[in-house]
């Protein structure tokens, strides 16, 4: 009895995928990129999660919220208007400075070169040359932004980008991150690029749901230009898995994750598993695999399967409920994933051979859920294993792959009927 293995598809990804998860960088800045490798500031390319670095969307609110997007184009052709409340400000100001002047005259010059930069700070001008790579850490005022860029000769002075911020009345749209810059930058230049999305240095990533851990960590390296050893050899005890989590596998959350310059292995993977938290507590994951008579690790490599063998949303808590109703009776699961997970392998075509492989996961020979979850789950999926459908379903058969059809069943014959019309639809095919 089983479905039809689920091959993880980009375009499958659901919310679970569609969150955005940041990284944020270390203390110390790589060195600037070069044109063919490397971490590049790409112009607004959205054809798809693969394409390793590339800019964020038009969103300057930050990115876990992608619908507030401020826009796009020239920054400079931007026309910044004023309310009439900050007019009537900018007059105040206006006055009390030329008041200060003439007091200033009054006392003499030396006065005047102490308050000088704050009245009037030292700028560039022009859109500067060359490239740096500038950090600007969580929670910078605009202050220290402004002193961050003068130490990288971005700007002349901090008060002048200080000074640009507050003309334009963008300090609360500045973000954290990694921006391509240019040196001997005007304060008003240098604030357009921390405002446009394709000055940001970051590389995203897209785990889809069912993946397995060997395939999540082949992924990330090859998109976020990690080395793969680091990934595979990192110390499972810095990254912040589950008391009850044996491994990796299972705990991975599947999400779109933003990687930025010195970003490490463990610093990835810490997200994964911070994140699989997040959503552990969402469903309320240790209560539900009680209420279920599961321990955490149980109820997870339940969602594993059903992740696994799942076409659709909807089939899913159908799924977890034919699980349950086998695992009742003492019936094998006999579910095909868990022996071509005991292979390394993804087909969909399992024959009588496969189910003969000596392995613990092999649900086919040993009675029982597998030792522990055969892919990464989403949070549906974990839904559906502490919420199963009600039924007396005993099998499933995904008959219609492509288009995603599966049909349930507690009667052998109907089973038996349904593996036929699968194997017609891939012969078809």
């Amino acid at each position: 009895m089983s479905g039809t293995p689920k091959e993880p598809r980009e375009d499958e990804q659901g919310g679970d995928v569609g969150d955005v998860i940041p990284f944020q960088a270390g203390d110390d800045l790589p060195g600037e990129a070069e044109p063919q490798g490397g971490e590049r500031a790409e112009p607004n390319d959205f054809s798809g999660p693969e394409g390793g670095e590339r800019a964020e969307p038009n969103d300057l609110s930050g990115p876990n919220d992608p619908k507030d997007a401020q826009g796009g184009g020239d920054a400079e052709a931007d026309v910044i208007r004023l309310p009439a409340a900050r007019k009537q400000a900018v007059r105040k100001v206006a006055l009390v400075s030329a008041g200060l002047i003439a007091a200033l005259v009054a006392l003499g010059v030396g006065a005047f070169a102490v308050l000088k930069p704050y009245l009037s700070p030292e700028d560039f001008e022009g859109r500067g040359n060359g490239a740096v790579t500038v950090r600007i850490a969580p929670g910078s005022s605009a202050g220290a932004i402004g002193s961050t860029l003068e130490e990288a000769g971005v700007v002349a002075s901090a008060q002048s980008f200080i000074r640009a911020t507050q003309d334009r009345g963008v300090a609360d749209r500045l973000r954290p991150g990694h921006y391509r810059l240019r040196k001997g930058m005007a304060a008003s230049a240098a604030l357009d690029l921390l405002l446009s999305p394709a000055s940001r240095v970051v590389r995203r990533v897209t785990i889809p749901e069912g993946l397995r851990t060997s395939e999540v960590l082949s992924r990330v390296a090859s998109q976020a230009g990690l080395p793969l050893k680091d990934l595979q050899n990192v110390d499972k005890a810095l990254i912040g898995l589950p008391k009850y989590a044996p491994g990796l596998e299972g705990f991975l959350f599947p999400a779109t994750y933003e990687i930025e310059p010195g970003d490490t292995a463990v610093d990835v993977l810490a997200a994964m598993v911070e994140r699989f938290g997040v959503a552990a507590r969402k469903v309320r994951l240790a209560e539900g695999a009680e209420r279920v008579r599961l321990n955490p690790l149980e109820a997870v490599t339940v969602a594993s399967l059903i992740q696994a063998e799942g076409g659709t949303d909807e089939d899913y808590p159908k799924i977890s409920r034919v699980i349950y109703n086998r695992l009742a009776k003492g019936t094998p699961l006999e579910i095909d994933s868990t022996v071509l997970y005991a292979q390394n392998r993804r087909t969909l075509r399992v024959t009588e051979k496969d189910t003969k492989v000596d392995s613990p996961y092999n649900t086919y020979r040993h009675k029982g859920l597998p030792p522990g979850p055969i892919a990464n789950p989403g949070e549906k999926a974990l839904m559906a294993a502490l919420h199963p459908a009600k039924g007396d379903w005993h099998w499933f058969v995904t008959t219609d792959p492509a288009r995603r059809i599966t049909k349930f069943t507690n009667k052998e014959s109907e089973f038996v009927r349904y593996r036929e019309e699968l194997n017609k639809n891939l012969g078809a095919n």
